[in-house]
């Protein structure tokens, strides 16, 4: 809930940056951005053995399933802190990431943590000869109980 209304503060400061030969670039928030880093660390450690293309295996309820999780978690709070950013503040948290190469560790861990054959094995309704259920066909619910 807090997220959308983070980028309103950085909007109020825009107007201090100047037109400047460098190219300017504005961190999301730092307590965010630390945490991300230390979880890019230790995932990097978890796959580093592991090569784009493939796949890893983490068990459900383990520490590399929590760290997974908390990672990915994180990436859900930037990217709902995007989305509430104008755009003048995308530009300047984008060049951020692209400097940090956050997006690219992104995409090296989920392409690392995506199953090759994402079937989906929640409570569904089993019909004989039905097309398999997976995770981009069917709505995955999140709630905490």
């Amino acid at each position: 809930r807090l997220m959308p209304e983070l980028p309103k503060f950085d909007d109020e400061d825009l107007k201090s940056y100047g037109d400047e030969e460098e190219e300017l670039a504005l961190s999301p928030p730092a307590a965010l951005m630390s945490l991300l880093a230390t979880q890019e660390l230790l995932l990097e450690n978890i796959l580093e053995c592991i090569p784009v293309g493939e796949f890893a295996v983490i068990q459900p309820l383990s520490d590399e399933f929590c760290l997974v999780l908390g990672y990915l978690l994180t990436w859900k709070l930037i990217l709902a802190f995007f989305k509430a950013a104008s755009s003048q503040l995308r530009v300047l948290y984008s060049q951020y990431l692209r400097r940090a190469k956050s997006l690219n560790k992104l995409l090296y861990h989920l392409f690392r943590l995506m199953p090759e054959n994402p079937v989906f094995s929640g409570p569904t309704s089993e019909v004989p000869n039905k097309d398999t259920k997976t995770f981009f066909t069917e709505e995955l619910r999140l709630d905490v109980k």
